[in-house]
């Protein structure tokens, strides 16, 4: 019976064989080859055999068992996707169900993008754990803290040059810096007007900032925003200081990036540094910040 460690857990060992074997060109991690190689020792009778990309629409990779009987497992992945942090991510993702699902469902897994708005408790779980994994082993939180200090206030360049080294998309990268910021920062995805999704950092959220999209009608961005007037930004991106009743009951600095390859727009919002006086009349409906982060529905890694 193979010992069932946690999404961290088996992220951290990894990271130390890593940091051991590699004293230059530690990253990005290069994921095919560990999934391969780790596999093949650690589990020398249930081993990952194959990773290959195919064209694969709507959904990102999979895991699947060999056909006919045999031993082992194949990861898949959408080799039509234009983005090779976006790949590597989903590579990371699928071999973190290897690690931690395969013996509980042994007929595998596929995930999609639009997967991620699927929010049952067992299926939040599994992705919740793969995509644990993912972030954890790409990004070691010493080495982006030793990037962007805690209490930095990074644009989305200095995330993005995160997101060079790690091999990961811009989203990836954003995501995992709310996880430790000690900023009160907000991530808010929108399409066509209307947020999709939004991520607050554990400073933001525990001050009432956040924005609340679950179960409820579509919300439009301010019009006053700068994600909401493209004609302000010379190029795919740009930044402004916006009074307080635009986005939030607050002032913030809007950094926003609009994404014509992937039809979405990043809008990152930093606040100021004090706690927000304001409170919510609709606060939070958990009472941890790991559980109100763990029902956002639509908050993909993959961007």
């Amino acid at each position: 019976m193979t010992k069932e460690l946690s999404p961290k857990r088996w992220a951290n060992d990894l990271t130390k064989i890593l940091n051991a074997a590699y004293q230059v060109d530690r990253f990005p991690v290069k994921v095919k080859q560990l999934a391969l190689d780790f596999s093949r020792q650690r589990f020398p009778d249930d081993p990952i055999t194959h990773v290959l990309g195919d064209s694969l629409p709507d959904f990102e990779g999979a895991l699947f068992p060999a056909a006919d009987g045999k031993k082992g497992w194949g990861i898949i992945y959408n080799n039509a996707i234009s983005s090779p942090g976006r790949i590597n991510f989903t590579l990371a993702h699928e071999f973190g169900h290897y690690l931690l699902h395969r013996l509980k469902y042994p007929d595998g897994s596929s995930c999609g993008a639009q997967d991620m708005t699927t929010w049952d408790s067992e299926y939040r779980q599994v992705e919740s754990q793969a995509n644990d994994f993912a972030a954890t082993l790409l990004m070691p939180l010493d080495d982006f803290r030793r990037r962007i200090d805690a209490r930095a206030k990074p644009d989305l360049d200095a995330l993005g040059m995160c997101a060079d080294r790690y091999d990961v998309s811009l989203m990836a990268s954003i995501l995992r810096w709310l996880q430790f910021t000690e900023r009160r920062s907000i991530l808010v995805v929108s399409r066509e007007g209307f947020i999709l999704w939004a991520r607050s950092s554990k400073p933001a959220l525990t001050t009432g900032a956040f924005f609340r999209t679950a179960n409820r009608p579509p919300v439009p961005i301010p019009s006053e925003s700068l994600a909401a007037q493209r004609h302000l930004v010379e190029s795919s991106k740009g930044s402004v200081e916006l009074d307080a009743g635009t986005w939030l009951k607050e002032p913030c600095e809007e950094m926003v990036l609009f994404s014509d390859q992937y039809d979405f727009t990043i809008s990152l919002l930093h606040l100021e540094d004090a706690p927000s006086r304001f409170v919510l009349e609709d606060g939070p409906e958990e009472d941890t910040y790991d559980r109100m982060i763990s029902r956002t529905p639509g908050s993909s890694w993959l961007g």
